[in-house]
C-alpha cells in the first residue's frame, strides 16, 4: 500500500485535509483495493458507471420499473400527503405512461436502452417509483424475481425504498437475491436532520434510516443513500454533516440529488409564490465539491445531480444541463487539486443503542402483512 492509498483510507491527520498533489490525474497504487481503482483511472470520484463496468466488463444501463406500489406517508399508514417534493411522474419515466407487467416494462426498456447506446453488456432491473418494499413479501419475491428473469442480460437488481419500510423479513429475502444476483437497496435518505425530514412530510426522522442500515450491514446486497442538497433551512454546514453520516452508517454508494421543484406539489407551489428559493448552480457544485471530499474513498458515486422533464420543472432551470454540471464539478475538483474522501475522517460506524430488534412502526407493519396483489402482477 503507497501513501497515496494510505492518506485515502485513513483520512486527514492532525484535523487537516489531505489533499492528492495530482488534480484528479491516475495514480500508482499497489496492491489495490477494488473499490479504490479509480483512483488509478484518474478519476475525480468513485463515479457509477466505471464502478459497474469493471464490475461487468461493459456498459451496465438501469431500466425503470413501475410496481405500482404506494408510500406510507401518502396512504396514511404514517401520515398523508407524501413528500413535498414529490410528483413521481417527475422522477421515473414509467410513471408517465400505462401500468404493464413487469416483463413487458423490462422488453420494453431493454429494447429502447439497446437502440440508444451500440454496445450494452447488461441491465439492472430498477424498481424506482414510490415505496418498492412496501407490499406482502410473497408478493416482493414473486416481483423481484421475475424482473430478474426476464432476461439472461438482466444482472441485478436496484430497489428504491424507505428505511422504516425494511422490516427483517424484506431484508432477509433480498440477501438471499444478492447470493446470485448484484442488488443494490437504495435508501431515501436525504438528510439527517429531523427538521427537515419534519418539512418534507417524510413521516419518520433519521433515526429510522441508522436503524434501517444496522440491520443492513454485513449483507450481501449493496446499500446507496439517496441525499438532497439545498433543502430550504439547511446550511452548508448542516450539508457537510450529511456528508460524514455517509461513512459512519456504512453505506456502499450515494446518489446526490439537487432539491428541484414540479408543477402541481407542495413545494412547486411554495417556489411559485416566492416562499422559497432553490440553490444556485455554483453554490451546487461547490457544495457537491465538498460533499464528496467527506465522504470514504470506496463509496460509489451514483449521481451527482438530478432533473426533472423540462415540462414539469419550475427550478432550478440549470438542473436539466445533467452533463454540463458533472463537468463543472470535475473542474471544481481539479481546480482544488482534490478528489472524494481528500477530508474523510474516519470514525467508528453508527450503532442503534438499546434497540434489540426491528424498529418498523407498527402501522407500517400492519399495512405489509395484509393480503393483497400489486397492481403490476395482476398484468
Amino acid at each position: 500500500m503507497n501513501n497515496e492509498e494510505k492518506k485515502l483510507q485513513n483520512g486527514p491527520q492532525n484535523g487537516q485535509s489531505q489533499r492528492p498533489a495530482r488534480h484528479c490525474g491516475p495514480e500508482k497504487v499497489s496492491n489495490v483495493d477494488d473499490r479504490l481503482q479509480w483512483i488509478q483511472e484518474g478519476l475525480c470520484f468513485n463515479a457509477f458507471g466505471a464502478a459497474l463496468r469493471r464490475r461487468f466488463g461493459g456498459r451496465i444501463q438501469r431500466v425503470s420499473i413501475d410496481a405500482g406500489f404506494t408510500c406510507p406517508n401518502v396512504d396514511g399508514a404514517v401520515t398523508r400527503g407524501g413528500c413535498n417534493f414529490c410528483d413521481n411522474r417527475s422522477f421515473s419515466p414509467s410513471r408517465r405512461v400505462r401500468l404493464a407487467s413487469v416483463i413487458d416494462q423490462m422488453q420494453r426498456g431493454i429494447a429502447a436502452v439497446t437502440k440508444r447506446y451500440d454496445k450494452v453488456a447488461g441491465f439492472i432491473a430498477y424498481l424506482q417509483p414510490a415505496t418498492n418494499t412496501y407490499g406482502p413479501i410473497d408478493q416482493l419475491e414473486a416481483l423481484y424475481r421475475a424482473a430478474l428473469e426476464v432476461s439472461p442480460h438482466v444482472v441485478g437488481l436496484a430497489i428504491g425504498t424507505r428505511p422504516d419500510c425494511v422490516p427483517d423479513e424484506v431484508l432477509d429475502l433480498i440477501d438471499v437475491l444478492a447470493a446470485r444476483h448484484y442488488v443494490s437497496l437504495e435508501y431515501g435518505m436525504q438528510t439527517i436532520h429531523d427538521r427537515s425530514l419534519d418539512w418534507m412530510n417524510r413521516g419518520h426522522h433519521h433515526a429510522a434510516m441508522i436503524d434501517a442500515m444496522v440491520r443492513s450491514r454485513g449483507r450481501r446486497f449493496e446499500t446507496c443513500g439517496h441525499v438532497i442538497l439545498g433543502i430550504p433551512g439547511e446550511s452548508h454546514e448542516d450539508m457537510l454533516q450529511t456528508a460524514e453520516e455517509i461513512g459512519h452508517l456504512g453505506l456502499d454508494a450515494v446518489k446526490l440529488h439537487n432539491l428541484y421543484a414540479v408543477r402541481g406539489t407542495p413545494l412547486g407551489d411554495q417556489v411559485a409564490a416566492g416562499q422559497v428559493r432553490m440553490m444556485d448552480r455554483q453554490a451546487y457544485v461547490s457544495t457537491v465539491v465538498d460533499f464528496l471530499e467527506r465522504i470514504p474513498p470506496q463509496v460509489i458515486v451514483e449521481r451527482v445531480s438530478g432533473e426533472a422533464p423540462p415540462d414539469y420543472l419550475l427550478e432550478p432551470r440549470w438542473c436539466l444541463e445533467k452533463s454540463a454540471i458533472r463537468l463543472e464539478i470535475e473542474r471544481e475538483f481539479r481546480r482544488r487539486g482534490s478528489r472524494q474522501g481528500a477530508a474523510y475522517r474516519p470514525s467508528p460506524q453508527r450503532t442503534n443503542p438499546g434497540a434489540t430488534a426491528d424498529q418498523t412502526p407498527a402501522a407500517i407493519m400492519q399495512k405489509l402483512s395484509r393480503s393483497r396483489v400489486l397492481p403490476v402482477l395482476k398484468l
